[in-house]
């Protein structure tokens, strides 16, 4: 009777969208937008639980019509169909169940945000750097794969290539909710060009990924921002070193954690467009004040929300790239694969879909579903 008591979970929820549905068209509703867009996410999640119930439902349906089909028609062919058609919805039942199963357990809200990346280079030196730039680089490719915008915010180059520090947003579906999993350290094994010896050295780089936070989530007092502008430098054309374009603001804001005030720095020379960068500045800045305001909130239900798949950790160490071996290996599910190139190209999804896979089991197994 496993399937009565998953079909009992979801009675109520047809009442609640009901709810739901006519909440989100009330004037008073439309006027608060952090409650607007809490009911609108709640609508789509309880309308897509439903037509999987639907679906689920009907599926027993068919196999209990089919059941008596077969008991009292005398028709050999018609007996045959029924068969048929039973077995098929036999076969789908499990994944349905395992569907409804994952949407009961509820959804990190960020997850179908944007996202802030951060990428710096760790231990190692000019090859940290090197190693941060072909991070970025796989993540552009894999960006241009699913069809994501990239736009760098900041940028501080290495002496030898690569980046001492890289940080960029992407924008698109459910962006955070797929990168999330790149938080961590990454470290990499290989020969370094400078090295004479042939020996391999290990380096690392550091990958942190935050929700991009909307504006109606987080209170800026845009008054009593500080604004610098300064030349861009760098390579460029005649606009390069002549026109401040670039932006810099100071901010004092209060840690509502530690009730102490902190100046938060920004700089962003995107863009030749100095509206722009400033645009871009103040998105940044949403996007600290978020990630640190809710860090208390993420501490309080870790047990709950964060596995050990998905921890928030950004000093953890996730994967280890190595070269002489074209080997990767992800160290939170034991996860090993040998195309080291076609991955540093983009080619990640394979390793975040085993990621979201683990998690997933996880959550159900804690969820006791």
């Amino acid at each position: 009777m496993a399937e009565n008591s998953l079909l009992s979970r979801l009675e109520g929820l047809d009442a609640r969208f009901e709810e739901v549905s006519t909440l989100i068209t009330d004037p008073a509703v439309l006027a608060d937008q952090k409650r607007y867009v809490r009911l609108t996410k709640e609508y789509h999640d309880l309308k897509n639980i439903i037509n999987t119930r639907n679906e689920y439902k009907s599926k027993l349906d068919l196999i209990a019509e089919s059941k008596e089909v077969m008991a009292f028609e005398e028709d050999e062919e018609m007996k045959a169909l029924a068969r048929e058609e039973m077995d098929a919805a036999e076969e789908a039942l499990p994944y349905l169940e395992e569907k409804i199963k994952l949407l009961l357990i509820p959804a990190d809200p960020d997850d179908s945000k944007n996202a802030m990346v951060e990428i710096r280079g760790g231990t190692g030196g000019d090859e940290a750097a090197l190693f941060a730039g072909d991070l970025f680089r796989m993540y552009q490719k894999y960006a241009e794969s699913k069809g994501w915008q990239l736009a760098v915010s900041s940028v501080s180059e290495g002496a030898a290539g690569g980046f001492k520090e890289i940080i960029f947003n992407l924008s698109g579906n459910d962006v955070y909710g797929t990168m999330k999993y790149e938080s961590g350290v990454h470290r990499v094994q290989r020969i370094p060009a400078t090295e004479t010896q042939g020996r391999v050295h290990t380096s690392a780089a550091t990958v942190a990924v935050l929700p991009e936070a909307q504006e109606f989530e987080v209170e800026i007092h845009e008054g009593e921002i500080k604004w610098d502008t300064f030349r861009s430098g760098g390579a460029g054309g005649q606009n390069v070193n002549k026109v401040e374009s670039g932006v810099r603001l100071r901010y004092n804001w209060k840690n509502p954690n530690t009730g102490k005030v902190e100046e938060i720095l920004i700089e962003c020379t995107e863009t030749r467009d100095q509206p722009k960068n400033k645009e871009r500045a103040l998105s940044r800045l949403r996007t600290f004040i978020y990630d640190r305001e809710h860090q208390k909130y993420l501490d309080d239900i870790a047990s709950k929300r964060k596995t050990m798949v998905s921890t928030g950790d950004r000093s953890a160490k996730i994967r280890t790239y190595n070269y002489p071996q074209g080997r990767i290996t992800d160290h939170r599910i034991n996860y090993t694969i040998y195309n080291l190139p076609a991955f540093m190209d983009g080619d990640i999804q394979e390793c975040i879909d085993s990621l979201i896979v683990a998690e997933n089991a996880e959550k159900l197994k804690s969820a006791e579903l």
